[in-house]
């Protein structure tokens, strides 16, 4: 029996958000009945063609387009596709509670491929797009505006047997609210997803902890993947509250450390630490990540920028 019992707890969820999507759908065309089923047939078949032969952003909304349409007939597939459109971010902006909700909510009704994406996307709330609720369009992805995600292109170079690592980087890195892509990138730029991989400074494995990093977030074998992976996760967590979300700072503090970054009140002045910042920009191009503020106080740098701009 495949029904494990955080799959059982997921499905519990996911009945809660049938019954709200039941609500919001109450007033759309129902696709039962000949003329429906042949609508939503027609729907689909544009959709798949739309995302296969997608080479824009802008292609690839319009593929979420027709898709939540379908999705709000009752479509388990076109809620999976419009879910894994969210949780990539192409065409739409990457929203993981989308994308968790979507796969949920079809899961729910027997769609197999949804519910194993819940092994991997945390379910916490419902939360739907409002294109699904509402007679509205999707929003349109951050590529439209510039703030791109370049890793998923590097990603897809690796040989198969890295998948794993990649699985597992992004199953840690929601776990602990952190972007999986921004994890990643740092990753590629660390190690290139060597978990041997061990510098003349004895930073050690996939996120190339140095020994002092590895005994503050408790990693007892920084060559144990899951190990590495969960304390530069953490660090990184912890990076972003300090610095407020600041990309760049928390980049920099990453390569460099935070006492190097406070004390130049920037990118220090050090070949290594300002080429490691420009090429994790080419792989991750965002400037501001969401942070937890309870996590420590913000750094001086963080503290000196409110009390400029007041």
């Amino acid at each position: 029996m495949w029904r494990t019992p955080h799959k059982i707890l997921f499905c519990c969820l996911a009945a809660l958000i049938v019954s709200a999507a039941s609500a919001a759908f109450a007033g759309t065309e129902s696709a039962e009945g000949p003329e429906g089923g042949f609508r939503l047939n027609t729907l689909m078949q544009k959709a798949v063609a739309y995302e296969a032969a997608a080479e824009s952003d802008e292609e690839y909304w319009q593929a979420a387009a027709i898709y939540c349409e379908a999705a709000k007939l009752g479509d388990t597939e076109a809620q999976y596709r419009l879910g894994m459109l969210y949780l990539i971010g192409k065409g739409v902006p990457e929203n993981r509670a989308y994308a968790a909700s979507l796969f949920a909510l079809a899961s729910q009704q027997g769609h197999r491929r949804s519910f194993d994406m819940l092994e991997t996307v945390a379910f916490r709330e419902q939360t739907l797009p409002a294109c699904l609720l509402s007679d509205v369009l999707p929003e349109k992805g951050a590529n439209y505006a510039g703030d791109t995600v370049q890793i998923d292109r590097y990603l897809q170079t690796l040989p198969r047997s890295k998948s794993w690592i990649i699985h597992l980087t992004r199953k840690i890195a929601d776990r602990y609210d952190v972007d999986p892509h921004f994890v990643l990138s740092i990753m590629t730029v660390e190690s290139n997803f060597q978990t041997g991989a061990q510098s003349p400074k004895s930073a050690m494995g996939l996120m190339q902890l140095i020994p002092k990093t590895a005994e503050r977030f408790n990693v007892k074998n920084a060559f144990d993947a899951s190990q590495n992976i969960r304390g530069g996760v953490r660090y990184l967590r912890w990076l972003l509250s300090y610095y407020r979300g600041n990309i760049e700072l928390v980049t920099a503090a990453y390569n460099a450390g935070e006492k190097a970054v406070d004390r130049y009140v920037g990118i220090p002045p050090y070949p290594e630490t300002r080429d490691y910042v420009k090429r994790l920009k080419r792989l991750y191009q965002r400037k501001m990540h969401t942070y937890d503020e309870t996590l420590t106080v913000p750094s001086p740098i963080m503290l000196r920028k409110v009390s400029l701009s007041r």
